[in-house]
């Protein structure tokens, strides 16, 4: 059970293995949402296009522009 309270369901749309990171693109409802985690945890969790899995941001601010 994770604390952050920002967890939103998502599908994995595609995953990029680098060297030392990976890029997950995700669908969260219609809205395209790309992370970057270290290639070791996108491999540990096994990631796929097409996977359920539940985006968690946890971040201490958040940018607005206009």
């Amino acid at each position: 059970m994770l604390s952050a309270r920002n967890q939103l369901p998502a599908v994995v749309r595609s995953v990029k293995l680098g060297n030392v990171m990976a890029e997950v693109v995700m669908d969260v409802a219609g809205v395209e949402i790309v992370a970057a985690i270290t290639r070791g945890s996108a491999e540990a969790l096994g990631l796929q296009a097409g996977d359920q899995v539940k985006e968690v941001i946890e971040a201490t601010e958040v940018l607005i522009d206009n």
